[in-house]
Formats: structure tokens, sequence, C-alpha cells
């Protein structure tokens, strides 16, 4: 399984925004412009993610909407991948949602008679989340049990390559924005 770990883009201050509310800053024209790059990057990628999930904060459902645009993928909100979520939690959560897919896959080759081409699937399959500092960071720690938690960039990306066996993931790359220009 490939996951790919994404950081909303550049967001309004809250002296911009005029709310003390961290869950309604919206992305600042900079901030679209990055999710529109790194949205061109993962299409020219071909990374069209089985499922998306996304922080219910808005500037992360904005960046969202910007990177999933050309994508078939399903998306959902999930209200544990705000900024102080817990890496732990969305782990778990991970394993359990890879382990439903994983066994999908498996129903679905036994049923076609065609398990050759199973292995090669899981390792294709992907999975895109997409959230917020510090939570982003602390998750490619868990995911990777490196104990490395990058620094990301706005609208940054994280390409695990992840063993669902294992539910132990390696860093690929990190890329950013200003990587891409």
């Amino acid at each position: 399984m490939q996951v790919y770990i994404m950081r909303h883009g550049e967001a309004q201050n809250f002296v911009a925004q005029g709310s003390r509310d961290d869950s309604q800053r919206a992305l600042t024209a900079e901030g679209k412009t990055e999710a529109k790059m790194m949205a061109k990057w993962l299409q020219k990628m071909q990374i069209n993610p089985v499922q998306v999930f996304v922080s219910p904060y808005i500037r992360a459902q904005q960046t969202c909407a910007i990177a999933t645009a050309m994508m078939q993928s399903a998306i959902t909100t999930l209200d544990f991948i705000t900024p102080s979520g817990d890496a732990k939690q969305v782990h778990d959560f991970i394993d359990g949602w890879c382990s439903e897919q994983l066994a999908a896959l498996e129903l679905k080759a036994i049923s076609q008679q065609d398990t050759t081409n199973l292995v090669s699937t899981k390792q294709e399959a992907s999975l895109l989340i997409i959230s917020h500092m510090p939570l982003v960071s602390y998750l490619v720690a868990q995911l990777t049990q490196s104990g490395n938690a990058p620094i990301f960039a706005t609208a940054g990306i994280a390409h695990i390559d992840y063993d669902i066996e294992r539910m132990q993931g390696t860093l690929q790359r990190l890329i950013s924005p200003i990587e891409l220009c």
C-alpha cells in the first residue's frame, strides 16, 4: 500500500481571518497555489488514491478539493485528524482500513479465481491523508516506526511504502511545492 500524507496549503493567520477559531482558517492565495502545484505533481506521478481521508478544518477541506479535483477517489472527512490528533489512533485506523481493503481484494481474487495479481494490487493501491502539523509529522514517525518526525512545508507530501502485514512502512520521499519550482 502506498500512503501519501499531505499537509494543507498555507492558511490565513488569525488577524487576517478576524477570528480565533483555528478550524475556520481558510487557505491564502499562496496556499491555493501550493495545493494546485501538488495536485499537478500527484497527477504527473499518476497517483490516484482509492481513498482520501481529510480533516474537517476549512484549510484541509480546501486543499483536498484542489488536490483531488482530477481524481476518482472516495473522500471521507475524519474528525480525529486535526492538528491535535493522536498519531497512534490514526495509525490504528489506517491498519483497520487496510485490513478491510486487503480482505476485499482477497475475496475478489478468490471469486475471480485469480490470485496472481493480488500482491501487485496491494502494493499499487494508495491512500491519501490531508491534515495538519504537527499530526502529519508524528504520523510519518508512527507509520515508519523510525522516530523520524519530519517537518512538513505547507502542502508538502510524504510518500510511505506501507507493508500491510507488518503494519509498518518506509518513508520514500518528502516533497514540497518549493521543490517543484
